[in-house]
């Protein structure tokens, strides 16, 4: 099965590099993940933080169409810390917000609008 954007998968780590890790995913693929999305803290040696053969959790951020997969092991240790309500009790506060400024906007300029006739 494909991976998708967005979705939080277990892989091993194949290969490190200066840049980055390459890590095999389910399903046969691989991605990489970048040296700056391994750790939220500066990384100087991506092998202070990462060895051969181990397993991962990633967030999987692009899936390009050359198949090329980029990872972030920082985003998927950040919403696993976050309960999945608390997650969308801010997804929800958040749209309440935009909507509510959508409608305030929708209704200055209906009432500019008038004033100016």
């Amino acid at each position: 099965m494909p991976v998708k954007v967005g979705q939080i998968l277990e892989g091993t780590v194949s290969g490190i590099t200066n840049f980055g890790a390459f890590i095999d995913l389910p399903g046969g693929e691989r991605g990489m993940v970048h040296i700056s999305e391994v750790a939220d803290s500066y990384v100087k040696s991506i092998h202070d933080h990462l060895k051969q053969n181990e397993k991962v959790k990633v967030k999987v951020l692009t899936v390009e169409g050359n198949g090329k997969i980029s990872l972030s092991i920082r985003k998927a240790e950040a919403e696993a810390q976050i309960p999945f309500e608390d997650q969308l009790a801010q997804f929800m506060k958040d749209s309440e917000e935009r909507l509510s400024d959508i409608k305030n906007r929708d209704n200055k300029r209906g009432r500019g609008a008038w004033r100016g006739r």
